[in-house]
């Protein structure tokens, strides 16, 4: 038997968590250690997967198939296509940055609001996280992922409502009422998505007998699975609502600006550019190979709603007075974004939303980790509490204007070539739709220019005037991040190989193909 390369990808930092959570209570440095050596060691197996991946290969490699509930034909199934491939080295490869980011974030307070903070606890449930996520990414098993999906929602609570933003400790009696309000607010959205994609698991496995990805896939491709329209819609719309509410999507989106506001910036980070990606990923997964006719019924309403995100979280991202909350509204308008392209259903909007998923998660760790160090420098989140900050700590303000600069997709930065692809892909089937996302584009450079102008430049206050710069371990977090927009700007050709033969086979699951030129290209002796 080859050596299970996917399970232990995500068997390592399961087992971690545990080890972390174990680790004696007088003993909190040895667990940070602990937690941050696992999340390497998971880095180099992702590394793995990602040189032993073929993207020119099956559809799903590195596969494994073993019983698990046999007389309800649950399988632990596992494999990787390039889109699962791209996933899980993002994941892999954000979680180091998250521990180090958030290295003193648990370290125990003596204040009424927060008397204890398991600092074990803490860093075990990153791992955990991990773990959940990284399965759920390699899960061909419709059940399996489902139970991951719903799973990883109880370190998520811990995380949100034990261990809050410390810009509040000490200072508001509220604290800990509003972090309890934004962890039960998300568990909430989540778990009502969760037991509405429930059912419909359970309607799925009705109507095809099994829960397996690939067997319905190849069911409904020989014609041996036919579903009713009306069955195939109603099952359709049981998956998507719950990937809706973890992308999150205009109006189920209400849950993410809390969430991550009262969080600690790494907490966030692991929200927006970790757990949110599942929603996103599993449409183009589940929904569109599952549902191939429903996806396109559903189509024209998924692209309105994500035109509504994509212009309303802009809006008010402009409008907010809270660092990290802009930051949240900026990426649900991101994610309105991923979801345009992949309804847009073209090589182009796919190719472009993956890619997206991708560079947000880079973009958004980057900026929200800075802005997070800038936060528990001055402890507070308001903008206005800032001003010339660049005088101070000039290195800070550079790489918060090079994160911020990603998040309006400068041309240059990983984030623009996914975002012109999206708008690509979607104007050349959907042109009014492409061009309403524009605005959007618009709107990021008003609020992240209005950001950084407020907390960055103008007269220093008294305040910040003893501010520090960054330092060792806080540069080891940003540097890497801020090297990898600048090369996937320029170089996004490793990832796309790696993506564009699953987007193609994606397309040929909804049985669409791109749009023609309304005007072909002549060439220079037609045109003479």
């Amino acid at each position: 038997m080859s050596f299970p390369l996917l399970t232990a990808t995500a068997a390592l930092p399961a087992v971690g968590a545990i080890a972390t959570a174990a680790v004696p209570a007088a003993r909190r440095s040895a667990a940070k250690w602990l937690a941050l050596l696992v999340s390497l060691g998971t880095l180099v197996l992702a590394a793995i997967v990602l040189v032993r991946f073929e993207p020119g290969g099956a559809r799903y490699q590195l596969t494994e198939s073993h019983a698990w509930i046999k007389d309800f034909g649950v399988r632990y199934e596992l494999g990787v296509d390039g889109i699962a491939v791209a996933m899980l080295a993002l994941t892999a490869l954000l979680i180091p940055f998250v521990i180090l980011a958030g290295w003193h974030d648990a370290d125990p307070l003596e204040t009424k609001s927060s008397r204890w903070r398991p600092t074990q606890g803490f860093f075990a449930m990153i791992l955990a996280v991990e773990a959940m996520v990284i399965l759920s990414f390699e899960a061909t098993d419709v059940f399996l992922f489902y139970i991951l999906f719903e799973a990883m929602l109880i370190p998520m609570y811990f995380l949100i409502g034990g261990f809050g933003d410390r810009a509040h400790a000490g200072t508001d009696e509220n604290a800990a009422a509003q972090r309890s309000y934004a962890a039960v607010k998300f568990l909430l959205y989540n778990l009502v998505g969760g037991l509405i994609m429930l059912a419909a698991v359970i309607g799925l496995y009705v109507v095809a007998g099994s829960f397996s990805l690939t067997e319905i896939a190849d069911a409904r491709t020989s014609g041996q699975l036919d579903m009713a329209t009306s069955t195939e819609r109603l099952l359709f719309l049981g998956f998507f609502f719950a990937f809706a509410v973890k992308a999150p999507l205009w109006p189920l989106h209400t849950w993410l600006p809390n969430a991550m506001g009262e969080a600690t910036a790494p907490v966030a980070v692991l929200i927006t550019a970790v757990v949110d990606k599942v929603g996103t990923f599993a449409m183009l997964r589940f929904c569109l190979q599952l549902f191939p006719e429903a996806s396109k019924w559903a189509t024209p309403v998924i692209l309105v709603l994500a035109l509504i995100s994509i212009v309303y979280g802009a809006l008010l991202a402009v409008g907010q007075r809270d660092i990290k909350r802009l930051v949240a509204y900026a990426s649900i308008s991101h994610f309105g974004f991923i979801i345009l392209g992949i309804f847009a259903m073209t090589s182009q909007g796919q190719s472009g939303a993956t890619l997206y998923m991708v560079n947000h998660g880079i973009s958004t760790a980057a900026l929200m980790l800075v802005a997070g160090f800038l936060i528990s420098r001055r402890g507070s989140r308001l903008i206005a509490d800032y001003g010339g900050v660049q005088k101070i700590a000039p290195v800070l303000a550079g790489t918060f204007l090079i994160g911020g600069l990603a998040t309006l997709s400068l041309p240059g930065l990983a984030p623009f070539v996914s975002e012109f692809l999206v708008l690509v892909g979607t104007y050349s089937r959907y042109p009014v739709a492409g061009i309403v996302a524009t605005f959007g584009i618009v709107l990021a450079a008003l609020y992240t220019l209005v950001l950084y102008q407020r907390t960055m430049t103008g007269p220093v206050k008294a305040e910040v005037s003893k501010m520090p710069d960054l330092r060792a371990r806080e540069l080891a977090v940003v540097a890497p991040l801020i090297a990898l927009l600048i090369f996937l700007g320029v170089f996004p050709k490793p990832l796309t190989d790696i993506i564009n033969p699953a987007v193609e086979q994606t397309m040929s699951d909804v049985q669409q193909k791109d749009p023609q030129p309304t005007v072909p290209i002549q060439n220079a002796e037609a045109a003479k």
